[in-house]
């Protein structure tokens, strides 16, 4: 059975930086071992964060790269909608919605979320790989 990654915006940041933590996992899911899973939020989240800091040409750069990739790109909708809303009435202030998102979606596939946030690192303790910045 195959590993199922799903991932957050700093972990995306962290891939693109170069940082040896989470490439394995990268490698993983592009090769086919593991299978990956991002929420269409949690782009969004990666995509304005990488302009902030890089510009617009290399946050296209790295969203067309995600695009492109095997990475499953879960859209907002249906009940995953209702799960991350649900995530975020518990959590109330302690996660952005965003992150309640990428919570939900960790719990629906069952999988480990990457993260660089400690939060998520104390609400889905053994479910995810933290990687602090």
């Amino acid at each position: 059975m195959k590993s199922k990654y799903v991932i957050d915006a700093g972990a995306l940041a962290l891939y693109f930086a170069g940082d040896r933590r989470v490439k394995k996992y990268f490698d993983e899911i592009l090769r086919g071992i593991s299978e990956g899973y991002l929420c269409e939020i949690n782009l969004a989240e990666f995509y304005y964060k990488t302009a902030e800091k890089l510009g617009i040409d290399a946050a296209d750069i790295r969203y067309e790269a995600i695009r492109a990739s095997p990475i499953n790109q879960i859209p907002v909708e249906g009940e995953l909608t209702r799960e991350a809303a649900k995530v975020k009435l518990k959590l109330r202030d302690k996660v952005s919605l965003a992150d309640a998102f990428l919570v939900a979606l960790t719990y629906r596939v069952r999988g480990i979320a990457l993260t660089t946030d400690p939060v998520i690192k104390d609400v889905l303790k053994n479910k995810c790989k933290y990687f602090e910045i």
